[in-house]
């Protein structure tokens, strides 16, 4: 969408009473960079709405991510990284040390950003992102290593969101799995541990409200499941 469908969609979703609105990935296009600095600039953030932004977990993109933020009363700051075996072999040509590396970088330069920025109220969040065909060991593993780095608190929680990127099992698997990880990532009384569900299966509103019966806090959707791909959670 360009700056103004972006515009008459933000106006919709605020009419129909959305508190947390992921508003783009202002690094990777101009449009989303331009359509952030207008909600900023021209004071467009209602006092009980907080804006959320995407970024992959590279240097330069998040840098160009709180550029665009600068200013917001309250941002949440979506770093995410891709986790799964083929991913790790077939994209980064890295072992499972190397992913959770990268993890930990973005992780620490979410952080020495947002230091940058004091006046605004950050929220991070980190998503696992091919975590439905990731090892459940894996995903709390490399979870842990960006939980050490933002230490959060149960009165400053992080949000950890568990994407099925690509749903590739039945939504009681991936249940099962969002509920071994609620079970064995460390400091789960200060997450909000989050779900963003696709609907390859046609099962993605199925798969999100079993993720919540399993452990989980918080849904990401879209309008009547609208969105990348094969759509997502329809909300």
């Amino acid at each position: 969408m360009n700056v103004e469908q972006k515009q008459h969609m933000w106006q919709l979703l605020l009419d129909l009473g959305f508190k947390h609105i992921e508003v783009g990935f202002p690094a990777a296009s101009q449009p989303d960079f331009d359509f952030v600095r207008w909600l900023i600039e021209a004071n467009q953030i209602p006092e009980d709405v907080t804006i959320q932004v995407l970024v992959q977990a590279r240097d330069e993109l998040i840098e160009r991510t709180f550029e665009a933020l600068e200013g917001a009363r309250r941002a949440i700051v979506h770093v995410y990284n891709s986790t799964s075996p083929v991913q790790r072999q077939r994209v980064f040509g890295l072992d499972q040390q190397g992913i959770i590396d990268i993890a930990r970088q973005g992780a620490a330069k979410v952080k020495s950003e947002a230091q940058r920025y004091p006046a605004t109220e950050w929220t991070f969040q980190y998503s696992p992102e091919s975590f439905s065909t990731t090892e459940v060991e894996f995903a709390v593993e490399v979870c842990n290593a960006v939980i050490d780095v933002w230490q959060p608190s149960a009165e400053h929680k992080a949000i950890i969101n568990l994407p099925a990127t690509v749903e590739a099992c039945t939504p009681n698997a991936f249940a099962d799995m969002v509920e071994w990880f609620c079970d064995h990532v460390q400091q789960r009384d200060s997450l909000v541990i989050s779900i963003h569900t696709h609907n390859d299966r046609g099962c993605a509103v199925a798969a999100a409200e079993m993720a919540l019966l399993a452990g989980a806090d918080r849904i990401e959707g879209t309008l009547l499941g609208n969105g990348e791909r094969t759509g997502n959670m329809d909300m």
